[in-house]
């Protein structure tokens, strides 16, 4: 078997034309397409009609996380009085606090990692804003660079009043669309671009297999019997970034932070460690908890999942009892909810664990996400891509669904 450092990303290229990148939701979010791969046949059909492919009984895990108002504008003050330059401020990550909830309930100052556009117009000092609230107060916001890191910079962000971070970002932030939709963000994508079950703050793309689920979908899901549970995956800014290299062994994966409640794990082992995935995050996530299992079963403390892990550590654990030695830790750190991080790449070679079929939208060619599908389906991306491209299938964010059964 190749090693799946050696592959190339060219192998993983095909012609997506602009007009099949759908760059607005359809009007009812559960009226999309649905491709169904089922043991290297492949149909269409509605996706209100999901429930029905899906046996009774099984596990259904979806990625709660909610996107937030991320990006921030700055004007820098001119000497001469005349408005300075546009100043962008991406936030990625928190840094102090580091726990998303935490940081989101401080008031006064937090600090991010952060993206910063037209860096080069900022050459250090401080930035302000005013900002009228809700309520009709008006507040003053600042924010400092600090440290590089990499691409991105600590950023701090001190303000007055008696308001929360969140209540800040929801009042100037402006919901980050992918880059690919070339068009500015509209009023309607701050409803359009979270899923129907988004709770938990944090990341700064949608998990957008998830964007297809209406409460009718889900009612129709329990009354077929599918159990469901929820996990959360902050999904950053790497999620969009390209495969540059010419093999993926010197590709490096963005960083996730990921929180899983016992009682899901619980649910995940009376299940026979078995899942349907609904998209690449929740995908990640569960494959990421077997090697959880794993480094908790050989006493580690230390949780993250490195990116190449899977491809270097020769696991025997079965599922089940991977997520039993996650218990376990869990009970001796007395955790009701596990908090780790993992850069797990899957590509072809890797072997899935946990997930057993798969709700995924389209993706861009030669992404890690095309990757993820080819490992998924042994290959057999192209039959898929293929017919979507054939039968007008939408693409990306805001496309179509497909269910995959290998």
């Amino acid at each position: 078997m190749q090693n799946p450092k050696n592959i190339h990303i060219a192998d993983y290229q095909y012609d997506l034309p602009d007009e099949r990148i759908a760059k607005f939701p359809l009007a009812e979010r559960d009226a999309s397409k649905l491709l169904i791969y089922r043991h290297g046949e492949v149909t269409e059909d509605v996706f209100t009609s999901l429930p029905q492919y899906l046996p009774s009984g099984a596990l259904m895990v979806f990625n709660n996380t909610r996107v937030i108002q991320a990006r921030l504008h700055f004007r820098k003050a001119a000497a001469d009085g005349a408005t300075g330059a546009l100043i962008e401020v991406f936030c990625l990550e928190p840094s102090l606090p580091r726990d998303y909830q935490l940081n989101f309930s401080q008031k006064g100052h937090v600090q991010w990692h952060c993206l910063i556009g037209n860096l080069k117009k900022w050459k250090g000092g401080k930035l302000y804003r005013s900002i009228q609230m809700p309520d009709g107060a008006t507040i003053t916001l600042s924010c400092e660079r600090k440290e590089a890191n990499g691409t991105s910079h600590a950023v701090d962000f001190v303000w007055d009043g008696e308001y929360t971070w969140a209540e800040l970002l929801d009042a100037i932030g402006e919901l980050p669309i992918p880059p690919y939709l070339n068009r500015s963000t509209q009023e309607s994508d701050k409803r359009t671009y979270q899923t129907v079950y988004s709770k938990i703050k944090g990341s700064v793309a949608a998990p957008t297999a998830g964007l297809h689920f209406t409460d009718k979908v889900l009612a129709a899901l329990d009354a077929a019997g599918v159990v469901r549970e929820e996990l959360t995956l902050h999904v950053g800014a790497g999620t969009f970034k390209p495969v540059k290299s010419h093999e993926i062994g010197d590709h490096d994966m963005h960083t996730e932070h990921i929180a899983v409640r016992r009682q899901t794990i619980r649910q995940l082992i009376a299940h026979g460690g078995q899942a349907i995935a609904v998209g690449t995050t929740s995908v990640r996530t569960l494959e990421s908890l077997y090697y959880m299992g794993v480094l908790a079963s050989q006493g580690q403390e230390e949780l993250h999942v490195p990116q190449w892990l899977p491809y270097e550590c020769a696991a025997t654990l079965t599922a089940v009892e991977s997520l039993q030695a996650l218990l376990s830790y869990m009970d001796t750190h007395q955790l009701d909810v596990l908090q780790s991080s993992t850069q797990i790449i899957i590509a072809p070679g890797y072997r899935y664990h946990i997930v057993t079929q798969m709700v995924t939208n389209f993706h861009q060619p030669q992404s890690t996400l095309l990757l993820l599908v080819s490992a998924f389906l042994k290959g057999d991306w192209k039959k898929v891509y293929d017919y979507a491209l054939a039968h007008d299938f939408r693409f990306l964010s805001y496309g179509d669904s497909s269910l995959l059964i290998p």
